[in-house]
């Protein structure tokens, strides 16, 4: 019975502990959803602004480290720096990415 009740105890916990989000800041490029990481430069912003305005894309960030390309939650934070390489601070769960701030890189 106990190792029934901690065995229970154990998978909850892994559970829990898999739900919450990587809060972390990462830097990118803010590209467009059609587009992704091949759209992940500067020289993209005028493309990434006419596919979200004229072809109802969303802006994506790509991570530079590894280019994986997320959804972004906040598309009125990060619309001013469409191609831009920023710092975007915030939090991940999968593919998504919930932004609280948004700076220009350094």
């Amino acid at each position: 019975m106990k190792l029934k009740f901690a065995a229970g105890l154990g998978l909850t916990l892994c559970a829990a502990v898999l739900t919450f989000g990587a809060d972390g800041s990462w830097t990118g490029y803010i590209s467009d959803s059609n587009c992704g990481a091949k759209g992940a430069n500067e020289k993209h912003a005028a493309c990434t602004t006419k596919c979200v305005k004229e072809q109802g894309a969303k802006y994506v960030f790509v991570n530079d480290t590894d280019h994986k390309v997320y959804a972004v939650d906040a598309q009125d934070k990060v619309a001013a720096h469409a191609g831009h390489h920023v710092t975007v601070t915030g939090s991940v769960d999968g593919d998504n990415m919930k932004v609280s701030n948004v700076a220009m890189a350094k």
